[in-house]
């Protein structure tokens, strides 16, 4: 840009060489070009006199996305060594400024970007903290509920006494000879002339047919009696007979067996007596499932058959858990 020549009088370097160059993220050729005009009064300094030339001095930055021009200061050259400066422009845009690089420039404010995958690993790990949290929470309160209702049929559940009554062979026995068991139980009198008789054959049935599976728990059927001053020990082992040879029967004391009809809330009361002494007994005709803790789970009134009273009892045994556990 710059030229030596000796021995002439003041000559006027060009008064612009500019460089005019694109910079949009990649190199790109630089176009010289001069001009020539008057020099600005406000851009013109008086200099000390020297000699030889200043070569201008330029600094070049590249900018981002922009287009820059620069004009590099020159000087006039006049005899004696004297010269004037002439002002450099330097125009760009509002990006930002970065060092040169071979890379691609980056838009403002981007940084680091995670992968895909990492975004899907850290969603899926807040996703299933938040799931296992909402689980936890819901058994919890699940759980809590179930305890509240266990408490509330302890207090309402039947069966929950003890009762100590004499079987139709003579050996004691209580609630606790019966613990871990099924038992089918149904309070009678053996002078009853139809109901009760009926009602055992339906009982004695139902668990013939629970006899049949042998994946089933064995089930014990009773008959305790709510006329103890007739049906003694002699009695009812005559009475039980008739029916499954596994029913058990049992006696006791007036006040053996109203405990143990109160235990179970079974209502009878004796009638009045003919002129043989002979009396009716008025109670309560269900057939009772205990569970193996000896509590109420179900019963079975007369509409019931022996087929549907062996099907609930073995959806019972599937699904049975323990108020007392």
């Amino acid at each position: 840009m710059f030229r030596s020549f000796a021995g002439r009088s003041p000559w006027r370097v060009p008064s612009c060489a500019a460089l005019h160059g694109g910079f949009r993220g990649s190199p790109r050729s630089v176009r010289e070009r001069a001009g020539t005009g008057p020099t600005p009064p406000s851009c013109r300094s008086q200099l000390a006199p020297g000699p030889g030339w200043r070569a201008p001095a330029l600094k070049a930055k590249e900018f981002s996305n922009a287009a820059i021009s620069v004009c590099p200061t020159v000087w006039d050259v006049l005899p004696g060594g004297r010269g004037y400066s002439y002002c450099s422009t330097l125009r760009w845009g509002t990006v930002g400024v970065r060092p040169f690089s071979q890379g691609p420039p980056q838009s403002p404010g981007s940084g680091p970007r995670l992968s895909l995958r990492t975004r899907l690993l850290v969603t899926f790990l807040f996703g299933g903290g938040v799931v296992a949290v909402w689980l936890y929470l819901r058994r919890e309160k699940a759980q809590r509920e179930k305890l509240m209702r266990i408490e509330e049929l302890k207090k309402v559940a039947v069966g929950q006494g003890d009762f100590r009554l004499v079987d139709h062979t003579g050996r004691p026995r209580s609630k606790a000879d019966f613990k871990g068991r099924w038992v089918l139980l149904y309070f009678g009198f053996t002078h009853c002339p139809d109901i009760c008789p009926e009602t055992l054959e339906r009982m004695s049935r139902a668990v013939e047919l629970l006899d049949r599976e042998p994946r089933l728990p064995q089930v014990q059927p009773l008959f305790v009696t709510v006329d103890p001053e007739r049906d003694d020990v002699a009695a009812v082992a005559k009475y039980v007979r008739e029916f499954h040879p596994r029913l058990l029967g049992l006696t006791g004391s007036p006040e053996e067996v109203r405990e143990a009809g109160r235990a179970y809330r079974v209502y009878y009361s004796a009638g009045p007596k003919d002129e043989d002494d002979d009396y009716i007994v008025d109670h309560t005709v269900i057939i009772y499932l205990l569970g193996p803790d000896g509590l109420f789970l179900d019963f079975y009134n007369r509409s019931k058959t022996e087929e549907q009273i062996a099907q609930s009892v073995k959806g019972h045994m599937d699904t049975y858990k323990s108020l007392l556990s």
